[in-house]
């Protein structure tokens, strides 16, 4: 189960009592922000991307898109998401639950710049029904990223 290896991660700085978990689903924006009683915006979805023969997680606002050609230039292919039966054993996490922590070894992280309008984000903890609450340096540090890029679109005016 994903979320135990997400609450073993964060237990190195003993972070994992922080992890909230719902009677209800937050495998999408939307539930995730009822569950949470947040704006949806504020959802930091982790989006799972096949580049080469490599995963690459972006982490982003959950009312921004992938903007196509901000991606293609970002990583020289075309954004193609990991088809939904292959997420679990690229990622080590099941769809409705991928997150960037406690991730397979090799899997690249990004973080991006639809985030930094907030002061706090909630990305998912490895399963359907988990987050954690997050300010941006704490996403920094636990996400391991390699750095913030801007790949998407249709946020900026929301």
């Amino acid at each position: 189960m994903s979320i135990e290896v997400v609450r073993a991660y964060f237990s190195q700085w003993e972070m994992d009592s922080r992890i909230l978990e719902f009677p209800v689903s937050s495998a999408t924006v939307e539930l995730a922000a009822q569950a949470l009683g947040v704006e949806a915006a504020r959802i930091a979805k982790t989006l799972s991307f096949l580049v080469g023969d490599s995963c690459v997680l972006v982490v982003a606002a959950g009312d921004a898109r992938i903007d196509n050609k901000k991606f293609k230039e970002m990583f020289h292919t075309k954004a193609k998401l990991l088809p939904l039966e292959e997420v679990e054993s690229y990622t080590g996490h099941k769809v409705g639950g991928v997150c960037p922590f406690g991730v397979k070894e090799g899997v690249r992280v990004y973080l991006d710049e639809s985030l930094k309008r907030f002061s706090s984000v909630f990305p998912a903890c490895g399963s359907s029904n988990s987050a954690i609450e997050l300010s941006l340096p704490e996403l920094e540090q636990y996400s391991r990223f390699l750095g913030w890029i801007d790949v998407c679109k249709d946020w900026e005016t929301l």
